[in-house]
């Protein structure tokens, strides 16, 4: 797997730039990719990337738009406010972890 370093961090990453090791996220690796991607996090994209998280520390896996909309309680439209343009796959992206099941 590649290394890279971002704003100080060095992670390794796959061929699509995905944290291949969701134990090398910080929050402020968070702030740094989704910076790359156009995105300022706010108090709504923490609360996104928290329930994210969690959820694949318990789950293994890295939920679809669905389950973070019935599960963590966050409107689909919101999402696609919140991350334009496949926002499952900038989630997990930012969240640091893989990219979801089905998202091409």
């Amino acid at each position: 797997m590649p290394v890279t370093t971002l704003e100080g961090h060095q992670i390794h990453v796959n061929e699509e730039g995905f944290l291949t090791d969701p134990a090398e996220w910080s929050p402020d690796l968070a702030a740094a990719l989704a910076g790359q991607i156009g995105i300022a996090l706010t108090a709504a994209h923490w609360r996104v990337l928290n329930f994210l998280r969690q959820d694949y520390a318990v789950q293994g896996e890295s939920a679809t738009i669905r389950r973070v909309s019935t599960a963590g309680g966050i409107p689909v439209k919101e999402l696609f406010t919140l991350f334009p343009a496949k926002p499952a796959k900038k989630m997990a992206y930012i969240a640091g972890l893989p990219k979801p099941q089905g998202c091409v």
